[in-house]
């Protein structure tokens, strides 16, 4: 029967350490089930042994890494990417970090071990709005996301999907694949199948932590675990058991594989191996039995097995390691378990490759040296101890240079070869090619024939004593922040942004920055949980002997590692839970603007990136800080401007309640045009809400002119409609170049009905005393400014005591995206729903959301009007003229 055993590849780990050192000889044995293969990994994992497998294994962190692992390699291979990666939710929620990939080292993605949730990236995109995002080519993600482009300026596309449970979001999922212009990028099936392994993950996630209670997050410091794209082994490795005793083995198919037998025939006894081996080596076999037994290990004894390629008989080398089981027992000692490993491919790979003289070198996909044949350590001059597990640039300087490492990301990433030239000093040229697959790269050099007389673009001409250029993993960084940063314009927003770079970065959890105000330091901005963090430094002068002024006035940035550090340096300073500090001198065109502090929890190690990196930063920083404090004092006198042209205080009118409210846009420092008022008037008494197109010195001064007018109209006892008519005409006279919009409502004296008309503006609500709310449906007129001969009719409505009239501006139910209609109703539901207690409370809960927004892209003005219940307008008129349509 056969003895074929299909768990036996997990003896390769074994045979893999018996190689690199020896075996230990513990007197603690394993149970009697380490004898068998039922239990094959000994007692080498932990000393107190299970009898499992599962019980040896890292407890429930190697279940979320296997998951992890699992997840992302079946998106790499279920879409035919190249590449894949798992991200995971910090502690903070601020940041996701890298937790797994498949095919690409994390070393390669530069920036993107750990991204702020904010970060205009497509995988932060994806976690943060629980949805797919799916890049076709390098043209959509330029589109859509041009900060990944501009710091992957490569050809590739990608999808990203959220990974969560319910309505709980853990991280996110993502792969790349090789894209070519005008790509289609996942076909729908596969955007579903990734969706699928996101959701199962998430669920298994969540499954896991209900068991463990431990939360589905990532620290930053936790190393991703890595699965290797796929490739051709150019080793293999057969597993066996074999019991000394009775001759007999216990093999897996690929040692079957490798002595050419069929593993369904084969019988376990040690003669049909025998048999397969050269006539010379089988007494060898039965010697390596007896040592082995005698020994306890079997050490790289080589073997010549028959080898039928190529349709004539020969025999190939392998090698037999093994060992006996760990125990006392004599079971264990009569035992040997090990491995076969069949190299052949490999050298006869590598016997090919060095015959060129053709210099032949393979990357890793993080571009360390793995392989370098010897023409090719002669073209550069370097020999292989000094190459091997290196990177070009760190052995060779003359190859430091930022266009090498660019090639190399370039070709990794896009899957295309690519070619440079370097000079090799002093005038040595070499031509350089790339070929890249997923698992590594191979690259050829040749010496060029004709030395160029100049150096190209892409060549590398650095001396072998220049210094180091930067990286590309230190350019995101300065890319990343500089790039987020002229999207802010507030002081406010660029420490935030400042704050969602740097701390997750480099790894701080507390941040301030001071600025310099008077001359003594001032606390504009702080993060994090120590609420005294610097507290010492508030209102210190400029000139005092203390790290956030002396990085300042010496213009150079201050790293301190340790709390002893600061003690030594500075004697006194309360350091509080704080372990290390990076003060960031701020300085915009030689003026001192302020400094910038990381503090970390914990000792941390400023690297010489670090300190280059937050160098670079720190004038970034300075400059987006200083325009946006010159913003700040524009946009208050903007505001304060556009205040003054609103009114001051709404006149008291009896019978009824009115209030206003507006609410500038978020972004820009130019003012906008909407308008409020409540003319008392011998008639009535009016309501009026407007707004003049545009954000603009020039609509704020049109809305002025305009409020002016309709005061002016109103007051000599027009009707609703002249009144409209009027100031249509007044602003074509005044020929701005901008539209208004208007709703006048005009309410009798001791009645239940008004006179309204309206110029393009939205229809205004009515919530009546037993609370249905409607849009009133008036006579639409044309928008001021149109036609001087516009005409605008006036619509009677019924007002019954106890009504409350709703006025409102666009900005208020406009939704980039969305019909205003959808916005109109679902402010009337709100105002329907809302407690009827007081107008200033309604229209603090109509508002609720524009204020709890981030982003306003348009002003709000609100205009409230309740009928007190059994009351008019309680006003005297002093002329007897009833509004009427003035046609």
């Amino acid at each position: 029967m056969p003895r074929t055993v299909d768990g036996l590849r997990e003896l390769a780990r074994v045979s893999r350490e018996s190689r690199a050192e020896p075996w230990p000889d513990r007197g603690d044995g394993p149970c009697d089930r380490c004898v068998s293969l039922g239990c094959r990994l000994g007692r080498r994992a932990r000393p107190a042994h299970t009898g499992t497998v599962r019980e040896m294994m890292a407890g429930e962190t190697a279940k979320r890494e296997d998951l992890l692992a699992a997840a992302v390699v079946q998106a790499v291979e279920g879409t035919g990417a190249y590449a894949g990666s798992v991200f995971l939710r910090s502690r903070d929620r601020r940041s996701i970090v890298l937790a797994a990939t498949c095919g690409v080292p994390p070393s390669l993605l530069g920036g993107w071990h750990l991204i702020p949730v904010s970060s205009p990236i497509p995988v932060a995109a994806a976690y943060d709005s629980g949805r797919t995002v799916h890049l076709a080519d390098a043209d959509e993600t330029m589109r859509r996301f041009p900060q990944l482009a501009v710091a992957l300026p490569y050809a590739f596309g990608s999808c990203s999907v959220p990974v969560g449970s319910g309505e709980e979001t853990f991280g996110a999922l993502a792969i790349v694949w090789a894209a070519a212009p005008g790509g289609e990028g996942l076909s729908k099936t596969q955007r579903r199948h990734m969706r699928t392994i996101a959701n199962r993950l998430g669920d298994s996630l969540s499954e896991l932590r209900a068991r463990t209670g431990d939360p589905v997050e990532c620290d930053p410091q936790t190393i991703p675990v890595e699965n290797p794209a796929p490739s051709a082994p150019a080793v293999r490795a057969g597993l066996f058991d074999w019991d000394l005793v009775t001759g007999t083995f216990t093999v897996d198919d690929e040692l079957c594989a490798i002595f050419g037998l069929d593993p369904r025939a084969f019988d376990g006894r040690a003669e049909t191996l025998a048999s397969c081996l050269h006539p010379g080596d089988r007494a060898a076999l039965r010697a390596v039995a007896r040592a082995g037994a005698a020994e306890g290990r079997i050490k790289a004894r080589r073997l010549r097995i028959r080898d039928h390629g190529g349709g004539s008989e020969g025999y190939r080398t392998v090698e037999l390691w093994g060992r006996a089981p760990q125990a006392d027992s004599a079971r264990a000692r009569s035992h040997l378990v090990g491995t076969v490993v069949d190299a052949q491919a490999g050298s006869a790979a590598v016997a090919a490759v060095e015959r060129l003289r053709d210099g032949v070198f393979s990357l890793a996909p993080d571009g360390r040296v793995t392989y370098a044949n010897q023409s090719a350590l002669q073209l550069l001059g370097v020999r292989g101890n000094e190459l091997l597990g290196q990177f070009l640039s760190d052995v060779l300087p003359w190859l430091s240079d930022p266009d090498v490492e660019y090639r190399h990301r370039s070709a990794m990433i896009s899957q295309t070869p690519v070619s440079f030239l370097a000079c090799r000093p002093p005038d040595r040229w070499l031509a350089f090619s790339l070929h890249p697959e997923a698992d590594g790269v191979t690259g050829r050099v040749v010496p060029v024939g004709n030395t160029p007389s100049t150096s190209p673009p892409s060549a590398s001409s650095a001396t072998a004593t220049a210094s180091p250029p930067a990286r590309l993993g230190v350019m995101y960084h300065v890319l990343q922040l500089g790039s987020a940063l002229t999207e802010a314009v507030t002081a406010r927003e660029v420490c935030e942004v400042i704050s969602d770079q740097l701390l997750p970065a480099f790894g701080g959890q507390q941040l301030a920055i001071y600025v310099v105000r008077d001359g003594t330091m001032r606390l504009l901005f702080h993060t994090g949980h120590h609420e005294d963090f610097l507290d010492w430094l508030e209102g210190v002068p400029l000139h005092a002997r203390l790290p956030g002024t002396e990085t300042l006035t010496s213009g150079t940035p201050l790293f301190i590692e340790s709390q002893q550090d600061l003690s030594q340096g500075y004697p006194g300073i309360p350091t509080g839970d704080v372990r290390s500090w990076a003060y960031l001198p701020l300085i915009a065109s030689s003026h001192p603007v302020g400094t910038c502090v990381l503090g970390f929890d914990e000792i941390h190690r400023f690297t010489e990136k670090d300190r280059g990196v937050l160098t670079a930063l720190a004038g970034l920083i300075a400059q987006a800080l200083e325009r946006a404090r010159l913003y700040d004092s524009e946009f208050a006198l903007a505001r304060g401007l556009q205040q003054a042209l609103l009114p001051h205080r709404l006149p008291v009118v009896p019978g009824i309640r009115t209030v206003a409210r507006y609410l500038p846009g978020t972004r820009g420092m130019d003012i906008g045009g909407d308008w409020y008022d409540i003319i008392p008037t011998g008639s009535g008494v009016s309501l009026v809400i407007g707004d003049v197109e545009g954000h603009s010195i020039a609509a704020a001064a049109t809305m002025a002119q305009l409020r002016s007018a309709v005061r002016a109209f109103a007051a000599v006892g027009h009707t609703p409609g002249d009144v409209m008519a009027g100031v249509n005409r007044t602003l074509i006279d005044l020929d701005p170049g901008l539209l208004a919009s208007c709703c006048y409502i005009h309410l009798e004296p001791h009645g239940h009905h008004a006179y309204a008309v309206t110029a393009g503006h939205p229809p205004p609500l009515i919530r009546r005393p037993d609370g249905t709310t409607d849009a009133l449906e008036l006579d639409i007129g044309p928008l001021l400014g149109v036609d001087r001969a516009s005409a605008y009719p006036a619509t009677r409505i019924d007002l019954p005591p106890g009504s409350v009239l709703a006025l409102y501006t666009d900005g208020l139910v406009e939704e980039r995206g969305t019909d205003i209609k959808v916005g109109i109703d679902r402010l009337r539901a709100s105002l329907a729903h809302a407690p009827a207690d007081s107008p200033d409370n309604l229209a603090d809960r109509l508002l609720r959301n524009a204020r709890g927004s981030s982003y306003r892209a348009d002003d709000i003005a609100l205009l409230l009007t309740e009928l007190a219940a059994g009351h008019g307008a309680e006003v005297t008129p002093d002329h007897g003229v009833t509004p009427t349509d003035s046609g």
